[in-house]
């Protein structure tokens, strides 16, 4: 983490405290609240705040809001991010107090599952309803993994996250992913199956699609996994998504191709009857991006009563633009 020395002073003192240290080793396993905190920490609320506030100050951890709930993270900021892994990486996790926190910090992500599975098996019958009309998820998810392909990157976003079954998938590859979701009850599910899953650098936060919180040109890959068919206004999203993709980053869209089942606007929400190709590479067009791939699956059962599955793969064209200017100096 470069800095000056004055800089590297105060961030080190921010660091430099026992109870600081714990709630950088708690935070690097996964975001909590204050009260999650001040449980773990077994300290009272203003003293656990008072500690956040150093850290925060000092560009170690972020902070969002969720509802009334406020999440506590490690730091978005690649240096921080570095900083803090080689500090935590070093503390021994044999030491006594570490071990409580851990064993607390257990115990908060238990209830935070049970939580999640009471909303999961209330919402089931609806979910297995539609599952039941198209092709299998496994399919879609190992089409999904041979079309991005095995090389490292940086980082993902997945946006309307649901259960955060894409991060989990995907988190060999990425060394920082972000879900979004409207929904605080999908939300809790998504923290439950990347808790479950051992999943600690991805993290998950309530926001609007329309305007993600993120900076431009902040992600590697952007998927938006069956998502378009419940808003009204699609094309936004995508031009949002191709907003914060780097130069040569990838749009995954996975959702229904067009059919005409009615009850599913009618009974669960659905805003739009799928997508023609067309369509979409019309809205990845205006949106600065490069359709590369395409690819159906058909529903189980075959029928018109039945959804084909449809993935769709774009890039943005930036790289792509500026490479012969590059190729061409290489060559002088």
């Amino acid at each position: 983490m470069t800095s000056t020395l004055d800089g590297l002073v105060d961030t080190l003192k921010a660091a430099a405290e026992t109870s600081r240290l714990r709630i950088l080793a708690l935070l690097s396993r996964g975001d909590l609240t204050v009260s999650d905190l001040t449980e773990i920490l077994n300290q009272s609320q203003p003293r656990v705040s008072r500690h956040l506030k150093l850290l925060l100050e000092a560009g170690l951890i972020g902070r969002y809001q969720e509802g009334s709930w406020a999440f506590f993270r490690i730091a978005d900021d690649e240096a921080a991010r570095d900083f803090v892994h080689g500090v935590v990486t070093r503390i021994d996790r044999g030491d006594p107090q570490v071990e409580r926190d851990f064993e607390r910090l257990a115990a908060v992500k238990y209830r935070r599952q049970a939580r999640a599975a009471e909303y999961f098996s209330a919402n089931a019958a609806s979910w297995d309803e539609i599952r039941s009309l198209h092709a299998s998820d496994r399919a879609v998810e190992a089409a999904l993994l041979k079309l991005v392909g095995k090389r490292p990157f940086q980082s993902m976003l997945d946006l309307g996250t649901g259960t955060g079954r894409l991060l989990e998938i995907f988190a060999p590859l990425y060394r920082r992913g972000v879900g979004m979701d409207m929904s605080r009850e999908m939300l809790a599910v998504a923290r439950a199956n990347l808790d479950r899953a051992g999943v600690a650098h991805a993290q998950v936060r309530q926001g609007d699609i329309y305007a993600p919180p993120f900076d431009r040109d902040s992600f590697d890959l952007i998927t938006i996994h069956q998502v378009l068919h419940y808003l009204d206004d699609p094309a936004l999203a995508i031009r949002e998504a191709s907003r914060l993709l780097r130069p040569s980053g990838r749009l995954v869209i996975v959702d229904f191709a067009s059919h005409a089942l009615e009850f599913l606007r009618e009974e669960h929400a659905h805003m739009r009857l799928g997508f023609s190709d067309r369509q979409i590479a019309d809205w990845l067009t205006e949106s600065g991006l490069d359709l590369e791939a395409s690819e159906d699956f058909e529903p189980r059962g075959g029928g018109e009563d039945r959804l084909t599955v449809k993935l769709w793969v774009a890039r943005d064209r930036r790289l792509l633009v500026a490479e012969p200017a590059r190729v061409e100096r290489e060559t002088v």
